[in-house]
């Protein structure tokens, strides 16, 4: 089957994958969109386990502020200070940041919950979280769809998040 330049463009547009994986996804699945990308989808999964146990040395750390009252502070990791400068890795760390001021998680991930604490992962950590800007998928999902496209593993180190009135002085 003959697969042409604008359906590739199109498959890339929609999974952010090379052009050549695209190409061979809509070969493979003879020019099906939903079936190549699924397969994309399962080799960035593939790619993803396989960076998991790299060092993170590099990264951002970014503040978000809402309305003067809501403020979160994460620290983003990566590999590289190349991966850090990208569009996607920036754009990241916001939508984290976001999160966290949004959604008020205590842990960054389930193994950070101490031996008997009784508390609902899907709430209390960031990782098992519903993304607020597109609840089909956790922020677990949305770090491994960037370490799919920007070949270097990602980690969400720490975060704090202050909230006017919480404490009281008093």
């Amino acid at each position: 089957m003959q697969i042409s330049t604008a359906d590739v463009k199109t498959l890339r547009e929609r999974t952010g994958a090379g052009i050549m994986d695209c190409k061979k996804a809509l070969v493979e699945t003879n020019g099906d969109f939903e079936k190549a990308a699924e397969i994309i989808k399962e080799k960035g999964l593939e790619t993803v386990n396989k960076k998991t146990s790299r060092f993170t040395s590099d990264g951002l750390i970014e503040v978000y502020v809402h309305n003067g009252r809501i403020g979160a502070m994460v620290e983003v990791n990566c590999e590289t200070d190349f991966v850090a400068k990208t569009d996607q890795f920036k754009e990241l760390t916001r939508n984290i940041a976001m999160q966290v001021a949004a959604m008020c998680p205590i842990y960054v991930s389930d193994s950070d919950i101490p031996d008997g604490q009784d508390v609902d992962p899907k709430q209390a950590c960031l990782l098992s979280q519903a993304f607020i800007k597109d609840e089909s998928i956790t922020i677990q999902e949305l770090v491994n769809d960037v370490i799919a496209k920007v070949g270097e593993n990602i980690r969400i180190k720490r975060f704090t998040r202050y909230e006017l009135g919480c404490w009281d002085d008093d």
